[in-house]
């Protein structure tokens, strides 16, 4: 199967004054039609500007070094680098085949603005003209992501409505185009348990309804696990390990891993006391360490893991890591 977005080689730069600093470092991944991808890490790890950097929203101070970031928008479609777009023709791909839930509803959302004619806009900005024709899909869409009255919605202002409404509201304005794949940065933080998993639900819906491709960025292991199928885990721009997300959760071979997956909370480990990881991801200033980025935090790390940065090993068919302990202990 070709892929739908295929990451190669991605580093991204953030400018303090005039010195560029390395916030990403080599990214590889892919991800194919009808799947669910989910990235992991701290915060600083990188996440976020990864997800930005595919729609070309990096925003000022921050570039992309290196790489290429191939898509296609339509089946059969060859796949071209969106690096290489003009921004013109990246507005035609943005909303269209590549949309994006932000992890602030409330900040993204247009106060000023009803929700209904948020979610028009972006029909209007790739052709659909007419309320005739523009409506009875908002509606239709609205009833589809389980709004109990989809009119009022439409005619609510972004200030009248709940977090979890407003972030459905958000759903709504990224999938009323169907787009190919839909990035979602932390799309459940601060919401309470209840609407994280409606939200879980709905994009659930949209993957097995509209057949979208998702990449789930987030810093909650838990959702990643009821969510994805596979899982990529990040830490300070680099790809540590990764794989289908079970056999990752269930066999972690990156000490880094294991170190995240200790810390979650289970009734296996009631009473017990939960795993840490000292220290912090370096900052931007004080840049990555050489070999592999995790070797100053990990309690195992031997020379080995302070020279090069670990090749890819091969765990099973569908796990890799980079980390020369695996298989030491």
């Amino acid at each position: 199967m070709e892929a739908l977005l295929r990451v190669k080689n991605l580093s991204i730069g953030i400018y303090r004054g005039k010195q560029l600093y390395s916030s990403v470092e080599d990214l590889s991944f892919d991800i194919y039609p009808g799947e669910i991808v989910g990235i992991v890490g701290e915060s600083g790890s990188g996440k976020s500007l990864t997800a930005l950097s595919v729609p070309g929203l990096l925003g000022e101070g921050k570039a992309v070094t290196r790489g290429t970031i191939l898509f296609s928008g339509e089946k059969g479609v060859p796949l071209r680098d969106l690096l290489t777009l003009s921004e013109k023709e990246l507005e035609a791909v943005r909303g269209k085949e590549i949309s994006m839930i932000f992890q602030e509803p409330f900040s993204s959302l247009n106060p000023l603005l009803k929700a209904g004619k948020q979610i028009a806009e972006t029909l209007e900005l790739h052709g659909e003209k007419g309320k005739k024709l523009v409506k009875p899909r908002m509606k239709e869409l609205l009833s589809k992501l389980k709004f109990p009255e989809p009119e009022k919605i439409m005619e609510a202002y972004p200030l009248r409505l709940s977090g979890g409404m407003c972030q459905r509201v958000m759903i709504a304005l990224a999938v009323i185009c169907r787009p190919r794949l839909l990035i979602a940065d932390e799309p459940t933080t601060a919401l309470d348990q209840d609407t994280q998993t409606q939200i879980l639900s709905l994009l659930k819906e949209i993957n097995s309804d509209f057949g979208t491709s998702i990449l789930f960025i987030s810093h909650d292991l838990a959702l990643v696990r009821n969510l994805c199928s596979r899982v990529l885990v990040i830490y300070s721009g680099r790809i540590l390990e990764g794989g289908d997300t079970e056999e990752v959760f269930s066999h972690p071979a990156h000490e880094y891993t294991k170190g995240l997956l200790g810390s979650i909370p289970s009734r296996a480990n009631r009473g017990k006391n939960l795993a840490s990881i000292s220290g912090k991801i370096p900052s931007l200033e004080e840049g990555r360490p050489q070999g592999c980025p995790f070797h100053p935090r990990c309690e195992k790390a031997g020379p080995a893991c302070k020279g090069e940065f670990p090749p890819e090993r091969n765990i099973d068919t569908n796990h890799k890591t980079h980390c020369v302990l695996y298989g030491e202990n």
